[in-house]
């Protein structure tokens, strides 16, 4: 591992070091393999899909609870569940391969996953997260009702958070920058009390 990664893994998984390099490994394995994550992505695992999931963790109260819809190869609910043990982590993915890929990636840690669409989903959690799942709209509309009052929906989106923004509600973009990270943007929507 290069001596830049190794830093970033020491300081944003102090708790989770060898099961955070065990899961990038499983990405940039069985990931490819499975089709779960593009065949050039091997060598971006660290920049393009495990550090760029640290910014939410920022928006996170301490002992809470999170639901990560549209898990797929687990990103970003198994990064937040490494960088952040004292959050409650429940992956939600339709689709058998990747619910079976994410019970492989999770055992040994305290993260549940259930197979089912978000919008099926009975239970609720303070926050729900999603990577690259819907335009945010969409997003709302098949999540809403896993937020709990005064939880929140947190939209992790590109450069076109804000455009997406437009015309929902109540909507606050949040652009966070953590070292050696870069910039993350995540659309926050707040269920009111």
């Amino acid at each position: 591992m290069e001596p830049a990664v190794e830093g970033l893994v020491g300081r944003y998984f102090p708790e989770r070091q060898d099961e955070i390099q065990a899961f990038a490994h499983f990405l940039a394995t069985a990931g490819i393999e499975r089709g779960l994550i593009g065949p050039r992505e091997g060598e971006r695992i660290w920049d393009r899909h495990i550090f760029n999931c640290l910014p939410v963790t920022q928006l996170l109260p301490e002992g809470t609870t999170l639901f990560d819809i549209g898990s797929g190869a687990g990103l970003p609910g198994i990064v937040i569940a490494l960088a952040r043990p004292d959050i409650q982590v429940t992956l939600i993915e339709p689709l058998e391969r990747r619910v079976e890929f994410l019970k492989e990636a999770t055992v040994g840690l305290n993260i549940e996953v259930i197979r089912g669409r978000a919008q099926d989903v009975k239970k609720s959690a303070h926050y729900v997260t999603a990577r690259a799942v819907a335009p945010l709209e969409k997003l709302k509309k098949m999540s809403w009702h896993m937020v709990k009052t005064g939880g929140a929906l947190l939209a992790m989106k590109g450069e076109s958070a804000a455009a997406e923004m437009v015309g929902v509600k109540n909507a606050v973009l949040h652009e966070i920058e953590l070292e050696g990270v870069g910039l993350g943007r995540i659309v926050e929507l707040r269920k009111p009390t």
